[in-house]
């Protein structure tokens, strides 16, 4: 299965430098780069990059979780990004605004942002549950989350400005993410009709209907890691990825209805 979490050290490691390799990636954008549309509707590179501000601050803004308060697993936590769209956009939009067009002022907000939020993270001590945007969650599940949107917004990056070079992203980065979207497909969709592999990194048993007992699963899905992610995060429709990189076999094969899980 596809549960295995690391240890919040090592998450946060690798938070790290794809924040450092990000940045580093926005340094060098110029004012005609930033202006040009990036390739989620709506967002130019510059909205883009302002997101990526504004995820430093869900870290900078954590708090110790409520005494009581039942956190949210992982899949639950990501399963609210759909009805926060427009927060999450007007947030993104007084960001940029309050960066202003200046070509280095993007990477010095994102560098200074991600500063403060490593600050903010070793004062809150040794804590396991925190209290973030989207209700509690252990502190090692949303660090994971934070993962997910750099790994997933690095991508996005990379596709607004074809030809050019990917953000340098941590090797353990991409896998994590894939191993992370196969564990909510399972918890969300639990069943053993479908196997989905990610190889190298996990396959994942889901979907309900006829039990395997040995041998192949009724029907199996195999892709690579980063279809996989974009898959997950609405990136690729199933069509488009099946008619490309997603080999899909078996009656119950089709995952479109129950993608993306982002």
């Amino acid at each position: 299965m596809a549960t295995r979490r690391p240890a919040v050290q090592d998450t946060v490691a690798v938070l790290q430098a794809c924040v450092h390799g990000v940045g580093d990636a926005l340094t060098g954008l110029g004012p005609a780069d930033l202006a040009a549309p990036s390739v989620l509707p709506g967002w130019t590179v510059r909205d883009l990059g302002a997101h990526l501000v504004v995820v430093a601050d869900s870290v900078r803004h954590l708090e110790p979780r409520p005494a009581g308060a039942q956190v949210l697993s992982i899949g639950d936590y990501l399963a609210g990004y759909p009805e926060r769209a427009a927060r999450i956009d007007a947030l993104t939009q007084q960001a940029a605004a309050d960066i202003g067009d200046r070509p280095q002022a993007l990477p010095q907000a994102f560098r200074d942002r991600w500063g403060e939020a490593w600050v903010h993270l070793v004062s809150l001590g040794p804590v396991t549950k925190v209290a973030a945007r989207r209700g509690p969650i252990t502190l090692a599940d949303f660090l994971l989350t934070r993962v997910i949107e750099m790994v997933v917004h690095a991508d996005d990056l990379t596709r607004s400005r074809p030809g050019t070079e990917s953000p340098a992203l941590p090797p353990q980065a991409v896998p994590l993410v894939a191993r992370t979207l196969l564990g909510v497909l399972g918890e969300r969709h639990p069943g053993r009709s479908v196997e989905v592999r990610v190889p190298p990194v996990a396959a994942v048993q889901c979907m309900p209907g006829p039990r395997h007992r040995r041998g192949t699963p009724p029907a199996v899905v195999e892709t690579d890691p980063m279809t996989w992610i974009r898959l997950a995060s609405g990136r690729v429709t199933w069509a488009d990825a099946v008619a490309s990189s997603v080999s899909a076999s078996g009656e119950r094969c089709d995952l479109s209805g129950v993608l993306p899980l982002l």
